[in-house]
């Protein structure tokens, strides 16, 4: 097997080893995370039902191109967090998605924190 397809199949192993430890309501979503090597995409899905609530992406960000990942994370994090506030959503459960928690990943928390989101 080939060096890439070993680092994916790592990480879908870390991931389903975590989904089967959380799982997400209405009351108190999943935040999703994913990232690419361009950006990041968020989401808080209701498990039960099966349905994304609210979602964000790099591609709603205005200034992309000149700022850092880890600043367009913290970002993100912020926007979906107020999304979330508005629809008076104030606990959610955080999933990395398999990746670290440090860089974008912890950035997005910190600004979900910022925010009003509890974890």
């Amino acid at each position: 097997m080939n060096k890439q397809k070993e680092k994916s199949n790592k990480l879908a192993r870390r991931h389903k080893r975590i989904r089967i430890k959380i799982s997400g309501t209405s009351a108190k979503p999943r935040l999703s995370v994913f990232k690419s090597n361009k950006g990041m995409y968020l989401q808080l899905i209701d498990d039960v039902a099966g349905k994304t609530l609210f979602s964000a992406n790099f591609k709603e960000l205005k200034s992309a191109d000149k700022t850092k990942k880890v600043d367009q994370g913290f970002q993100l994090g912020k926007i979906l967090g107020e999304k979330a506030v508005k629809a008076n959503i104030s606990e959610i459960v955080f999933d990395r998605g398999g990746y670290k928690y440090h860089g974008r990943v912890k950035a997005v928390a910190d600004g979900a924190r910022e925010a009003g989101l509890k974890f």
